[in-house]
């Protein structure tokens, strides 16, 4: 969805609270992936992948200048042959740790098996965000949770594209790890200070 898609698509939710909810995770997202330089892990239930959901976030990643929001889409099933950025499976969230992170998307209820994987990946230190329709154990295990319930005005797939669009939105490139000088600190600030306002609000 382009810019003026989502543009319109905000405009016809305004006075709802999607808009800003949308902003609100987005930002979770983005300052759990970018503060950890990457390590997006994007996963779906058995019977639902959210390809939209990666195939936006890979343009937003593009488009923003922040790589570490590109995620990673690990898939229940992956057939021999598959290109290697669809061959990634189940096994990958088994390898999350301290600094990945791991976005479910989950229109019904995940499979147990998959939300055990879910809990140790988040008890080895991985950060977990759910957007689900509010199944209580998913939200229990996530750090941040948009849940799009059966009486929404939207549907999950409408607040992905805010979403993703969001996400995308004012991303800074990260503080360069270890101590700053002062003069190091002083030009970043120069340069957030004197940047643009984002075009695409």
């Amino acid at each position: 969805m382009d810019a003026v898609r989502v543009a319109l698509l905000r405009e016809v939710l305004a006075g709802t609270e999607w808009p800003a909810a949308a902003r609100r995770f987005a930002g979770s997202l983005r300052s759990s992936v970018v503060s950890h330089g990457g390590g997006l892990l994007l996963v779906g239930t058995e019977e639902y992948e959210p390809w939209h959901l990666a195939a936006h976030l890979v343009d937003e990643s593009a488009w923003s200048g922040c790589p570490e929001l590109a995620p990673t889409l690990v898939r229940h099933r992956v057939r021999p042959g598959d290109p290697a950025h669809l061959a990634v499976g189940l096994g990958r969230i088994e390898s999350a740790r301290r600094g990945s992170t791991l976005l479910m998307v989950a229109p019904t209820r995940p499979a147990d098996a998959l939300l055990e994987r879910v809990h140790d990946a988040r008890r080895a230190g991985a950060t977990v965000l759910s957007l689900d329709a509010g199944d209580p154990e998913l939200s229990g295990l996530a750090h941040e949770t948009l849940v799009v319930g059966a009486a929404a005005e939207v549907d999950l797939d409408t607040v992905q594209h805010l979403v993703s669009a969001a996400t995308g939105e004012n991303c800074l490139p990260p503080a360069p790890r270890g101590r700053l000088r002062f003069k190091d600190r002083l030009s970043r600030l120069a340069d957030q200070l004197t940047a643009p306002p984002p075009a695409r609000w």
